[in-house]
C-alpha cells in the first residue's frame, strides 16, 4: 500500500539513507521517520480522480507523481494510485478497479517506520493489533494495525528509501475516540510514538466539532510521526464531523477557501473561530472531508 509511485527499482532490502538515518535518529529512537513520509489514504472513484487531484493541489499547491494501475494489496485486486505531494500534507490516493478487500480502506494513514519488523512488534508491546499481517508490495512493505478505539493505520518500509521535501505545516492526524478509551489510546500511542502531550483541554470549545455552547476534551500531540488531535467525544456529532480525518494548517483560512471553492470544492462547515484557531470542513470532489485551519497570532 505503499505508493510513493516514481520509477522505483525493485532493490534487495537495503538500510535507510544517511539524511534518513539522521531523521530517524532525531525522533528519540522512535521508528517514525519523519512527518513528510506520513501520508493520508484517500479511497476514490476512478471517474473522480483527476477532478479530486486538481482540486486539491489547486487548493494547496504541490504535485502528484505520475499515476500508475498495479496490486498494492497481499490478495488479488487492482487499483490506480497516486501519490500527491503538498507544502500542508501528503495523500495516497486510490481509485480501485476492483472491489476492495477487507479491511482495507479502513486504514486512514500510512507512516514510513524505520524497520518494519521493529515497528511491529514495538506496535504490539504497546498495545495495538496487528490485523493485516506483513506482506510485500512491488516497493516495499506493508502492514495494518489497530489501537484501542478502533483506529486503523498502515504502516510502511520501502526497498529504496524514499526522500520527499519537507512540509511548509504538519498536518493533524484527526482521531475521535469515546470517553472509554480516550486514555488508553493515548498512552499506547505515546508508547509507540515516543510523543509527548502538547495540550490536554477537557474544556475545549466544542464548537470547533460542531457544538457550539458545549466543552470536550481536546488532546494534542506531537510525535516523529508528525501531529496528533485526539478528539474525546459523546459520539452525538453533527455531520461531517468525524469524516474529516486530517486537518491541514494555512496561514490564510479564508483566501485557502476562496481557493478550494473556485476548484471545485464546497465548504460543508464555514469558519469557526476557536480560542486559538479558526477552522473550517471541505469536501472535495469525490467525496474526501478535510478539516482546514489557521493559527491564531499570539
Amino acid at each position: 500500500m505503499a505508493i510513493a509511485i516514481a520509477s522505483v527499482a525493485l532493490l534487495s532490502a537495503a538500510p535507510l539513507s544517511t539524511g534518513l538515518a539522521k531523521e530517524a535518529a532525531s525522533s528519540a529512537s522512535s521508528v517514525a521517520v519523519g512527518p513528510q513520509y506520513d501520508s493520508t489514504h484517500v479511497y476514490i472513484a476512478p471517474g473522480d480522480f483527476d477532478a479530486f487531484v486538481n482540486s486539491f493541489t489547486g487548493t494547496f499547491g504541490g504535485k502528484p507523481s505520475a499515476r500508475g494501475t498495479f496490486n498494492v494489496l497481499p490478495v488479488p485486486s487492482s487499483t490506480e494510485g497516486q501519490y500527491v505531494w503538498t507544502p500542508v500534507g501528503m495523500l495516497s490516493t486510490f481509485a480501485f478497479l476492483t472491489p476492495i478487500p477487507y479491511p482495507f480502506g479502513q486504514e486512514r494513514t500510512g507512516y514510513l517506520v524505520t524497520d518494519m519488523d521493529q515497528a511491529i512488534k514495538e506496535a504490539r508491546a504497546a498495545g495495538a493489533e496487528v490485523i493485516v499481517d506483513k506482506f510485500k508490495d512491488a516497493i516495499g512493505l506493508d502492514t495494518v494495525i489497530q489501537w484501542p478505539g478502533g483506529v486503523k493505520m498502515q504502516l510502511y518500509w520501502h526497498f529504496k528509501a524514499p526522500s520527499y521535501a519537507s512540509m511548509e505545516t504538519v498536518p493533524d492526524n484527526r482521531i475521535y475516540v469515546s470517553r472509554d478509551t480516550a486514555d488508553t489510546f493515548v498512552r499506547d500511542w505515546l508508547r509507540f510514538s515516543h510523543g509527548k502531550v502538547v495540550s490536554d483541554d477537557r474544556k475545549a470549545d466544542a464548537g470547533e466539532i460542531g457544538k457550539p455552547g458545549e466543552t470536550y476534551r481536546r488532546i494534542r500531540i506531537d510525535s516523529g510521526f508528525g501531529k496528533m488531535q485526539v478528539n474525546v467525544t459523546d459520539g452525538h456529532l453533527p455531520y461531517p464531523f468525524g469524516h474529516e480525518i486530517t486537518g491541514y494548517e494555512v496561514k490564510d483560512l479564508d483566501a485557502t477557501l476562496a481557493k478550494a471553492m473556485s476548484n471545485g470544492a464546497k465548504v460543508l462547515v464555514p469558519r469557526y473561530d476557536g480560542s486559538d484557531r479558526s477552522s473550517a470542513i471541505v469536501q472535495f470532489p469525490g467525496g474526501y472531508i478535510a478539516e482546514v485551519h489557521a493559527s491564531k497570532a499570539r
